[in-house]
């Protein structure tokens, strides 16, 4: 009753930058169910379709260099007009008929997502700070929790014949309805690269964007490419195959909640280092799987591992910085982050033509075991 009570007022804190968690968690969500219809449409291979997606990403690192002028100019609008501009653009791929239109649709559909991650995961910060409640597990659980229900819906649009348009068309509707909830004025903040002291912390800065980066790497292999997996590989139904993110998802949003009591009680460096582990042996069984149930256990688990990592990273480097410094320095971690979205692609996508999906998905399992052995002990020390 305690844990819940204090819940409801952590959802009420947060209440403005949850809206916008919920609204990118949905978007990303139905392009995970969509995965498959929609490399279908643009006639891609996996090499290609990764390359599609390597591209894409560069518009979300590009807004999020640009996001701290974005938060400063439009004030306590910033997150509406960067969840706006998200839910514009996601109508354009699902009317993508081939690879280059595809490509430049998800650059813009990047590009408002990665403006609005900054900002959102900015006030988050700020609020911790003066709040003094760890509250980014719960904003990135509730990001999770709307990204199964997306896929799940998405794959339940495809079992009845209907396409990315409509798709992306229902949840543009949704997102407009959240609007008004992301009204939010933020914290003072630096703006002006020379009133900050950045250049003291570049190991803080390096090793917090590391781990997000994997983090990010790991959810977007998953993200888009379970689904494919379950289908091509398992012989899954378009519903079966939906069911791999929204598990992902579903189990991610609950690693957050018990990240959110977690984080309250146990360091965050030792937290990311179990969860590494977790993470990289759930991706492990959903690779080896020779089931559909067998995957789906094993996406279940990396949900739980991957969960925390991204948020505790967050809420780790927002702890040692000011909040003069604190929007640039989510930028820069934000930024390398991205750069998950920059490999992650490429990786999958190259080791899958070369030697099957199978292969790409233990690449990624060896990759989280960095976070533990090599990342969070140094970061521990900053």
């Amino acid at each position: 009753m305690v844990f819940l009570h204090g819940l409801i007022s952590d959802i009420r804190l947060s209440r403005a930058p949850a809206a916008g968690f919920i609204t990118v968690g949905l978007f990303w969500g139905s392009f995970a169910g969509l995965v498959p219809d929609l490399k279908a449409a643009i006639g891609a291979s996996d090499g290609v379709f990764g390359l599609s997606m390597f591209f894409a990403a560069f518009g979300a690192v590009a807004a999020m260099w640009l996001a701290p002028r974005v938060d400063a100019k439009l004030g306590a609008r910033a997150m509406q007009g960067a969840a706006l501009a998200m839910a514009l653009a996601f109508l354009l791929p699902g009317l993508a008929a081939g690879p280059v239109f595809f490509t430049l649709a998800m650059f813009l559909a990047s590009a408002g997502s990665g403006s609005l991650d900054v900002i959102m995961n900015t006030r988050v910060s700020g609020i911790e700070a003066e709040v003094k409640r760890s509250l980014m597990n719960l904003n990135h659980a509730l990001f999770s929790f709307a990204y199964a229900g997306a896929a799940l819906s998405a794959g339940a649009f495809r079992e009845a014949g209907l396409g990315p348009a409509v798709v992306f068309a229902a949840v543009l509707v949704v997102a407009l309805m959240l609007l008004p909830a992301m009204f939010h004025r933020p914290a003072e903040i630096a703006t002006t690269e020379g009133s900050l002291t950045l250049s003291a912390r570049p190991a803080l800065i390096y090793l917090g964007g590391g781990v997000i980066l994997i983090a990010f790497l790991s959810e977007q292999a998953t993200e888009a490419w379970s689904a494919i997996h379950l289908e091509r590989g398992l012989g899954g139904s378009a519903a079966q195959g939906a069911l791999g993110p929204a598990i992902l998802g579903l189990t991610m949003g609950i690693g957050r909640m018990s990240g959110q009591f977690v984080a309250a009680h146990v360091r965050e460096t030792t937290v990311l280092q179990i969860a590494a582990v977790i993470a990289a042996t759930g991706i492990a069984i959903a690779a080896s799987a020779d089931s559909l149930n067998a995957a789906y256990f094993g996406f279940a688990v990396l949900g739980l591992g991957v969960s925390v990592i991204a948020p505790m990273a967050y809420s780790a480097v927002g702890k040692r910085v000011s909040d003069r410094e604190r929007v640039h320095v989510i930028t820069r971690i934000s930024v390398i982050g991205y750069m998950g979205f920059f490999i992650g692609p490429p990786l999958m996508g190259g080791l899958s033509e070369l030697f099957g999906l199978t292969v790409s998905f233990y690449a990624v399992a060896l990759i989280l075991l960095c976070v533990s052995i090599v990342l969070a002990p140094n970061l521990r020390k900053q």
